[in-house]
């Protein structure tokens, strides 16, 4: 005997559920169904993009994190796994472009920094091996082209600078480098770097008091200059002042069953995206006014199945996609905003 799920979404967001029992006839028809009705006050705001990417086959390892170059349309994923390219770089349309594994032990995180001028990829690398515990930065084929922290070996200093799995980083527009370093390490800090490297301020302390982190997992700049950190073994976003490194407040009331791994900002400011790997689940929070944190609140969920396990995510700035690395599916899957999809029988 089985079992079946239907729902539709209607006016007023009321999710209409039919549980059908029995068999699939040669007619399709399935017999005895028990209608159910429940309510729902979340908005629905993005849909699955089944088709992305056209080839999935090339996701051969574990995927751990992905990037968006909005301004030349790639999307760059990397991967952890033996004898297999750790970087893949797609289209944004879904289409395999090219790969590369130069000097690339074990990537966490990345993030695409291209202006109309220099197209550059940034990677958290925390493998043991020669390579491991540096952040780098990479033109899009692949070329290695700065190294900041002491390649293979991990540490705490800041003169040379090291790191200790260093798990995210945020490049901003004027060049200023945030990385969050801890991810199970011995560092538990966020560092805000200038353009030329120099480290501009620092929080760097195990604990639970303001300012102090237990795993800072990701990192994201608002349009109100603040910095969101997902300080994952806390179950907290803290926010931070980006001129002076001051702190500004926390949420945590969102978080009481599973800290959150990443943090975006969708391109209108109006959203804060964030994933929460151990439930397999996406949140939609709602972004504070200029000069308040305010309380976390939730707009909508984006369920994931079981032991999906979305890692770090990251946002098309012109698009508005959501594009999720998922370790536990070994993929990387793609959102996108309800308001830029037009139905087919639309009238």
């Amino acid at each position: 005997m089985a079992r079946f799920w239907v729902c539709v979404a209607g006016a007023g967001f009321l999710i209409a559920c039919v549980i059908l029992h029995g068999r699939l006839c040669g007619s399709g028809v399935l017999r005895n169904f028990v209608f159910q009705v429940s309510w729902r006050t979340e908005k629905l705001l993005y849909r699955l993009d089944l088709d992305w990417p056209n080839y999935p086959e090339y996701f051969t390892g574990t995927t751990f994190c992905v990037a968006v170059d909005s301004l030349s349309g790639l999307v760059y994923v990397a991967q952890r796994g033996d004898s297999i390219p750790k970087v893949l770089v797609f289209t944004e349309d879904g289409y395999f472009l090219r790969a590369w594994n130069y000097t690339v032990d074990t990537p966490h995180g990345m993030f695409a920094a291209s202006t109309p001028y220099e197209q550059s990829v940034w990677i958290t690398d925390v493998g043991s091996g020669s390579y491991g515990h540096t952040v780098k930065k990479y033109n899009s084929f692949g070329d290695l082209v700065q190294v900041l922290g002491t390649a293979g070996k991990k540490g705490t200093g800041l003169n040379p600078l090291q790191f200790d799995n260093p798990a995210e980083l945020y490049v901003e527009d004027t060049g200023d480098i945030y990385i969050v370093d801890g991810d199970g390490g011995l560092n538990n800090r966020l560092i805000k770097l200038s353009q030329d490297f120099m480290i501009l301020w620092l929080h760097g302390e195990n604990g639970t008091g303001p300012g102090k982190f237990n795993i800072p997992h990701s990192v994201t700049l608002d349009s109100a200059g603040r910095v969101w950190v997902a300080d994952r073994g806390n179950k907290r976003i803290q926010v931070f002042n980006k001129d002076t490194g001051e702190w500004l407040g926390a949420w945590s009331d969102c978080f009481t069953d599973e800290g959150p791994s990443s943090v975006r900002f969708t391109p209108d400011g109006k959203h804060l995206i964030v994933a929460q790997l151990g439930l397999s689940r996406l949140l939609v929070l709602a972004a504070p006014p200029v000069g308040s944190i305010g309380t976390c609140s939730v707009v909508s969920t984006i369920q994931l199945p079981d032991q999906t396990l979305p890692h770090l995510l990251e946002i098309d700035h012109m698009t508005g996609a959501i594009y999720v690395a998922e370790i536990g599916a070994k993929q990387v899957q793609r959102y996108v905003p309800l308001s830029t999809y037009v139905p087919a029988f639309s009238t």
